[in-house]
């Protein structure tokens, strides 16, 4: 019988603690998360030392119950490998993963390798989808990143285009904050747009004349600060849902409008999205639209940060000769491309 290829995949890049173990490039043998979200709302946002704290605080307990989950009771014999995300993130939650997958990697005397989370993203549809193989193009889009990859191989990347500001998760992010509606907005105000009507306000598509492959998300956040100054100074109740819906209809046709231009340059017609902004139902409805399209969307459980992308990235880079060393160190800024 054939030894099972274990992959450990640990991801603390911002605010939440994921521990993975994978068998193979598919096989999620155990997945758990520990979210920081209840912890960070009362600031509107991560507070990066508090959240680095909450991981120190999580990460070993996950890990033994990863290993119990999935059936590990000798990891030095059993694991084949640790993957850990090394970059791009908040330096101090990035530096509980690694130095906490270095120590395990050094005490059980087994292979490690640093991850960058945007590709540990990527590979969240890889292990959604079997028959997802290069070239294809993927969105990824976040809190953190708004970005179209072009993946001509595995490991082999090209940049199509980027955020030129805030990234589309950001400015959801400050919407919902101008709106009072908490933290973190992106779930609430996809939420409340279904709700709403996406015609009441016209809100500006950024860049939708462009033939650029760019986005820009600060205009379209302060369309809708005005908005609600008029609204307050003639004193009318705001139209919360109202808002939200003509706020999501114009970003996801950013999103959207960006992704069509990237098909028609590259002629690619197989396109995937992940990353937190792709559990964004107006999104995965606009992408499903797309029937001349071959289209890979995650589900929403690997759509936000998680160990099992990690884990899957690890795996596939390792098969691909890559590896680590106990030298690695965190980039909080490290590009895919």
């Amino acid at each position: 019988m054939e030894r099972r290829f274990l992959t450990l995949g640990i991801e603390s890049s911002c605010d939440d603690t994921a521990v993975s173990i994978l068998d193979g490039q598919r096989d999620v043998k155990a997945d758990l998360i520990s979210s920081q979200i209840k912890d960070h709302a009362p600031f509107g946002g991560v507070v990066p030392e508090f959240a680095s704290r909450k991981h120190l605080e999580a990460i070993l307990p996950l890990v033994d119950r990863a290993l119990e989950n999935a059936g590990v009771s000798d990891p030095a014999q059993e694991l084949s490998l640790i993957g850990v995300t090394a970059g791009p993130g908040l330096m101090g939650s990035l530096l509980v993963g690694v130095m906490t997958a270095k120590a395990l990697a050094q005490t059980w005397h087994i292979p490690i390798l640093g991850v960058n989370h945007l590709e540990g993203h990527l590979f969240a549809n890889v292990v959604a989808s079997p028959d997802l193989e290069p070239p294809f193009i993927c969105l990824i889009v976040s809190g953190g990143h708004t970005e179209i990859i072009l993946v001509e191989d595995f490991g082999n990347y090209s940049l199509l285009g980027a955020t030129r500001d805030d990234a589309a998760g950001e400015a959801y992010d400050k919407v919902a904050k101008l709106l009072g509606l908490g933290y973190p907005g992106g779930p609430i105000i996809d939420s409340l747009a279904h709700k709403g009507n996406s015609e009441a306000f016209s809100f500006p598509v950024p860049l939708r004349s462009s033939d650029e492959i760019a986005f820009s998300f600060s205009g379209l956040k302060t369309a809708v600060l005005w908005a609600v100054k008029d609204l307050k100074e003639k004193s009318v109740d705001l139209p919360i849902a109202d808002l939200c819906a003509s706020f999501q209809k114009a970003a996801v046709e950013a999103l959207m409008t960006k992704v069509e231009r990237a098909v028609e340059v590259t002629g690619i017609r197989k396109v995937a999205i992940s990353g937190g902004v792709a559990a964004n139902r107006g999104l995965r409805n606009a992408l499903q639209r797309k029937k001349d399209w071959n289209v890979f969307i995650p589900p929403a459980i690997r759509c936000t940060d998680n160990g099992v992308m990690i884990a899957a990235a690890a795996y596939n880079g390792y098969k691909r000769g890559l590896i680590s060393d106990l030298f690695l160190t965190p980039n909080p800024s490290w590009p895919l491309v």
